[in-house]
């Protein structure tokens, strides 16, 4: 009988690669994939990206979306409150795990072992300790399309966002920052690959300034809103 778990989804590169290896993996049942989401904005947290794109992934991947709302100003102990709840619901459901995209950050997965442990459930990092620069071409290698949403312009400049992540891309990151934006340098929402039973049509808008952060906004192909959103709601 396989294990049945969660998958914490971004939307981003990171995830699709831990997802893809797996749904490789037969001791594995993935139940759902878990999404944060601002619920001012309806956009996903830090990487800006609508709910309705991240509900058109979830389709095309083919597995059914949980989405944790939580406030613009929401403290650490109510984003932990909202998690609680609903991994105890999953929990009740046979859920015994929750996996996640993180790569080497040993604050970040202590964190969440900790916060898994209270609630009796353990934590999958798939993509643990492997070479981030290995990581990121085999991303690209293996046919995934995902574009730059985000990009912190403390490290990055601007006129990253709205690239896609390719050969070029890496090329153009400046020496010493991470290529798989583990620390934060830059997020992205992925579009095609092999995950998906279809591409998911969408296109980019304007970008937006929020402190250090440039968004770029991704809409879907042939949205009537288009931009008239945006510079509200990023």
């Amino acid at each position: 009988m396989k294990d049945k778990i969660l998958f914490a989804w971004s939307g981003g590169k990171d995830s699709a690669l831990a997802l893809d290896e797996l749904l490789q993996n037969q001791r594995f049942e993935i139940s759902a994939i878990l999404t944060t989401v601002t619920s001012e904005y309806d956009r996903i947290s830090m990487h800006g990206v609508r709910l309705s794109l991240l509900e058109k992934q979830a389709e095309s991947v083919g597995l059914p979306l949980e989405v944790v709302y939580i406030s613009r100003d929401s403290s650490n102990e109510q984003y932990e409150e909202a998690m609680t709840e609903t991994l105890e619901r999953h929990r009740g459901h046979g859920v015994s795990s929750v996996a996640f995209g993180d790569i080497h950050l040993k604050e970040i997965r202590e964190y969440r072992e900790r916060n898994m442990a209270k609630i009796g459930m353990e934590c999958l990092f798939p993509l643990w300790g492997k070479e981030v620069g290995a990581l990121v071409r085999s991303f690209i290698q293996k046919g995934f399309k995902a574009v730059v949403t985000c990009v912190d312009t403390r490290i990055l400049d601007w006129s990253l966002v709205g690239r896609m992540v390719d050969s070029d891309f890496l090329g153009a990151l400046p020496s010493g920052v991470d290529p798989c934006g583990e620390n934060g340098e830059y997020h992205s929402f992925v579009f095609d690959g092999r995950l998906f039973r279809r591409p998911v049509p969408c296109e980019t808008g304007v970008m937006v300034v929020r402190g250090s952060f440039c968004f770029c906004d991704v809409v879907a192909t042939g949205n009537p809103d288009g931009d008239n959103e945006v510079a509200k709601s990023l």
